[in-house]
C-alpha cells in the first residue's frame, strides 16, 4: 500500500503558550517527520506538523483526534495530503 504525507497546520489555544512544550507533546504523541513554526500574526505562532501514513480511511482523522487530545492545542487543519511514490 502506498503512503500520503499529511500536513497539518496546529493552532495553539492562545500566544502565550510555550511552543517547546507543545512541540514535545506533538513528538511524544505521533511522532511526526517534520515540525515548523509559522509566524501568524500578534505573536501567535502555527505549528505545520507533517507526518507520513498510510494511504489508507480514517487515518488522517486519527491523527487529527490524537492532536485535539493535547490541553494547548486550539484549532486544526489539514493544509495538504500528497502522495508519495
Amino acid at each position: 500500500m502506498s503512503q500520503v504525507l499529511v500536513t497539518l497546520k496546529v493552532m495553539p489555544k492562545e500566544a502565550g503558550i510555550d511552543l517547546d512544550k507543545l512541540e514535545g507533546k506533538i513528538k511524544s504523541l505521533i511522532k511526526p517527520d517534520r515540525i515548523v513554526r509559522e509566524p501568524i500574526a500578534f505573536g501567535l505562532v502555527a505549528l505545520r506538523v507533517s507526518k507520513l501514513v498510510e494511504d489508507s480511511e480514517g487515518q488522517v482523522d486519527a491523527i487529527e483526534n490524537k492532536l485535539k487530545s493535547v490541553d494547548d492545542v486550539g484549532e486544526i487543519e489539514v493544509v495538504e495530503v500528497t502522495r508519495t511514490i
